[in-house]
């Protein structure tokens, strides 16, 4: 006897790491939204890689209170899982050709780890190609890029033109704070900087709260600049703990104490990445150049 053979689903994982800040999930649900605007009928599940933010939602779904204070935050974001997770979610759902995009910035440390976990879940093969799990199975490109990625860069040069023209418009040096790790990747932060003193020609700096480039050299750069001003904004998608602490929080070391120590008026923004639509746009191209790549048909595979 024969088994008859649908053609397997597509679908599609939005892989954040997540914030426990109810006021800066607006730029995920952002992202989760654009994705389901361009591909209409497409099953889209969010996912947060991060085991403490996903704790602390579970444990706030359980909280009626909480819950009565917070209307408006979706029921996926109370229960919701890890990559692996959602996409056997989807596989159960017979969504077998699937493409994670991550709203990640660098192709570093956790880009790595989340694209090994994704490939070893599409090496999956058995006896009978019927039973295996996921037909075809891609990931996305973070915001700066993997391969090739000078068109990324490029891309994001011009999304982030509002942030320059603010910083011109009040005569301030822009500077951005990153998360960065130890991985190589660094160097991406570098280049971004570059493209945009060349594309804009006022001073821009980018330091990380993890591995060089730091704050010293932030200092560094805004001392060579001679600026009295900064406009001090997040480089990450979401504004959330790093933002409000590391960058704007009123301990000694936060950067907005530390510059305004060294002199500078300084304005911050506590905006992510994910709030300007021009960025989330390239994460949208990422998520499609993916899905090509593999084969794998997000148009029209559902009614």
């Amino acid at each position: 006897m024969k088994h008859s053979e649908s053609t397997p689903q597509s679908a599609i994982v939005l892989a954040a790491f997540g914030t426990t800040y109810p006021s800066t999930l607006e730029p995920i649900l952002a992202m989760l939204g654009d994705i389901e605007q361009r591909y209409p009928g497409v099953p889209v599940r969010l996912a947060f890689t991060s085991n403490f933010i996903r704790r602390k939602w579970h444990e706030r779904a359980a909280d009626a209170g909480y819950r009565r204070q917070h209307p408006s935050i979706p029921q996926q974001i109370f229960a919701v899982k890890n990559v692996l997770g959602a996409m056997a979610d989807l596989q159960n759902e017979d969504c077998r050709r699937i493409v994670v995009q991550p709203v990640l910035i660098v192709d570093g440390e956790e880009y790595r780890d989340l694209t090994a976990y994704v490939q070893a879940l599409a090496a999956i093969k058995t006896h009978k190609p019927r039973l295996q799990p996921f037909e075809r199975v891609a990931i996305g490109q973070p915001l700066l890029g993997s391969f090739h990625h000078r068109q990324q860069l490029d891309a994001l040069v011009q999304a982030l033109k509002p942030d320059v023209e603010a910083a011109r418009a009040s005569g301030a040096a822009l500077v951005y704070m990153g998360h960065g790790n130890e991985h190589m990747a660094q160097g991406a932060y570098y280049e971004l900087e570059i493209l945009l003193r060349r594309e804009y020609g006022i001073p821009v700096c980018i330091g990380l709260v993890e591995g060089l480039p730091d704050f010293e050299i932030v200092q560094e750069k805004l001392l060579a600049a001679g600026t009295r001003k900064v406009l001090l904004k997040p480089l990450m998608f979401v504004a959330g703990d790093h933002a409000r602490n590391d960058m704007a929080g009123d301990e000694e070391d936060s950067w907005l104490n530390m510059l305004q120590a060294d002199g500078y008026a300084v304005t911050t923004v506590l905006e992510g990445l994910g709030q300007n639509p021009a960025v989330r746009s390239i994460f949208l191209d990422s998520l499609e150049q993916a899905a090509q790549q593999a084969g794998i048909a997000l148009e029209g595979t559902h009614g």
